[in-house]
């Protein structure tokens, strides 16, 4: 058997075109809206016209009014949010992760729920209940007769994103923490630490590659967002780079092209270079392996009689970051306004869902994300499992090659990739008939999910030992159905995770789409952002409180039904 194991063997018939044919659809997707980004950005006129090489629009974009202020914020609003989100998902970690803290499991479920909708609904929640006129801040003024605080300055969205993204720190912090070997503690209190100074000197410095690899992702995660800057910075003047590409396309009456393209180029370069930072100083860390062959499950700290008064405290931030926020959201599309002083029963109405319910173009953003999220998600996630199998269970020579091709969309950010389809569509023969359909919308969405689909792909893949397709092979069975028989059924459980993963993806995003929609193709996202900016904000809070029904009940089933573990 070891001999037939080791044996040379003739490729079956199909197995080539079928691995090349998908290496070359994951390249196509990558560089579908990558090239046409670099042309425009070295190109003196729009793509679409007979433009000559230049380094114009760097000069132009260098000395756009107000550019370098914008970089300067683009950096702060990274710098603070990582900040703020890393103090906030550590000590999360730690504290449900591993004390003794009362309801842990339920605070950290709820933790997470950020995660679960978009930052663009997590924003119109915090200015409902937190913004000027918000419900909050308007019980505040009348208790104190002033403004408390203003969410529409540098520090305030800094804020709002720190929270939107603190649970993945809070992921990534509770993995590492979890599985610290107990020994490295236990030796610290033997001789004779405490449990804070064991938890700083020991627990914390374990923890260093999990913080900086979420440093990273969280830092990467804010320079592309665009709701929270476009909701909080706009209105005040603080721009950042999102705002401006989306200012000098999205919403510009003459889009410049150039300028805007040279602005993408820049950011992604600039991630880019985060990403192979990550990668470097991560590739040795081994002197932070804690795991061998033995099993451990470190106890927890003992909080003793600080227990209740920290339980309160983490209660305290789940409700007043996460809690209060949506359902004060869900709460403003059931009335007509908000305020303290305004009894609900008087305000209490269906008139915002009325509204949506009558017009077509508003249903049906909610069937086109339905229909994106579902048939979308079934041919993503059947694409990255092929793109999976060819990387770990094959032959294809150019393997390696291809996982870095299809780990690469994670450097490119969702307003960019809808900028480069945007021009794709225009350049490339054969896909103007995609031109603002639901289709180009599916093809943005799984090339920008193809790192988190793989992601959930991979780690049980490489848990399925290869002698057992390789067994088949053995018995003559081809590739392919040595593939279907034997790993694919193997695989049903991580298929499963991975489309939920990407059902949820594509039904909350919008920022892929601001550039590729039109009238016939519009998501909730882009309607969202059409309520907000003409000011309807009943219409906002309920479209936005369907978009989290549905998710809620995406979730609930995946759960119960399947057994599907949503994130961390």
């Amino acid at each position: 058997m070891t001999l037939a194991l080791d044996t040379p063997r003739r490729s079956s018939f199909g197995e080539i075109p079928i691995q090349y044919g998908l290496a070359g659809l994951t390249v196509l997707l990558v560089a579908a809206p990558m090239a046409p980004i670099i042309l425009q950005a070295f190109s003196d006129k729009p793509l679409y016209d007979d433009g000559a090489f230049t380094f114009a629009n760097f000069s132009r974009l260098t000395g756009f009014p107000g550019f370098w202020q914008m970089a300067l914020n683009t950096l702060l609003f990274g710098l603070i949010a990582t900040f703020i989100a890393q103090i906030i998902g550590t000590a999360a970690a730690i504290l449900i992760g591993r004390t003794d803290l009362p309801l842990r499991r339920l605070l950290g479920e709820v933790f997470l729920w950020p995660l679960y909708v978009s930052s663009l609904i997590l924003a119109f929640a915090w200015a409902t209940i937190y913004g000027p006129s918000g419900y909050i801040t308007q019980l505040a003024m009348l208790a104190t007769g002033g403004m408390p605080w203003d969410l529409y300055t540098l520090w305030g969205m800094s804020l709002v994103a720190g929270v939107s993204l603190a649970p993945v720190s809070f992921i990534y912090g509770q993995a590492a923490a979890a599985s610290t070997d107990p020994t490295f503690e236990e030796a610290a209190r033997i001789a004779g630490a405490g449990r804070i100074s064991t938890l700083v000197n020991v627990t914390l410095p374990l923890m260093k590659p999990s913080l900086f690899f979420s440093s990273i992702l969280i830092f990467t995660s804010s320079l592309e967002m665009l709701s929270i800057p476009l909701v909080f910075g706009t209105p005040s003047g603080v721009k950042v780079f999102s705002t401006f590409l989306y200012e000098r396309i999205g919403n510009a009456a003459i889009p410049d092209y150039g300028v805007a393209a040279t602005a993408a180029l820049v950011l992604v370069v600039i991630i880019v270079g985060l990403i192979a930072l990550q990668s470097r100083v991560l590739g040795a860390t081994r002197k932070y392996v804690t795991i061998g062959g033995k099993s451990v499950r470190p106890r927890p700290f003992p909080l003793g009689a600080f227990r209740w008064p920290v339980f309160a405290v983490v209660a305290a931030y789940v409700l007043l970051a996460v809690c209060l926020p949506l359902g004060i959201l869900v709460l403003r599309g059931f009335v007509t306004f908000l305020h303290p002083m305004a009894p609900l029963a008087d305000v209490l109405t269906l008139d915002n869902f009325r509204v949506l319910a009558e017009f077509p173009s508003y249903v049906r953003s909610i069937w086109n994300s339905l229909f994106i999220a579902g048939v979308g998600g079934i041919i993503a996630t059947v694409f990255i499992t092929l793109v999976a199998i060819v990387v770990h269970r094959s032959e294809f020579r150019f393997r390696r090659p291809l996982l870095y091709v299809a780990l690469m969309p994670r450097a490119i950010p969702g307003l960019i990739a809808g900028i480069g389809f945007f021009y794709a569509v225009a350049m490339i023969p054969g896909l103007a008939p995609l031109r603002s359909t639901v289709w180009i919308l599916m093809i943005a969405f799984t090339m920008a999910a193809i790192p988190l689909g793989y992601g959930a792909i991979a780690p049980m893949l490489l848990k399925i030992g290869p002698e057992l397709d390789q067994a088949a092979r053995v018995q003559g069975a081809s590739w392919w159905r040595s593939i279907t028989r034997v790993v694919l059924p193997l695989l049903k459980p991580a298929i499963v995770a991975c489309f939920a993963l990407l059902f949820i993806n594509f039904f909350k995003e919008y920022s892929t789409a601001v550039f590729l929609y039109a009238p016939g193709s519009e998501v909730i996202g882009t309607t969202l952002l059409q309520f907000w900016t003409q000011g309807h904000l009943g219409y906002v809070a309920a479209l936005s409180t369907v978009q989290v029904a549905i998710i809620a009940i995406c979730i609930a089933l995946a759960r119960s039904v399947f057994g599907v573990k949503i994130y961390g």
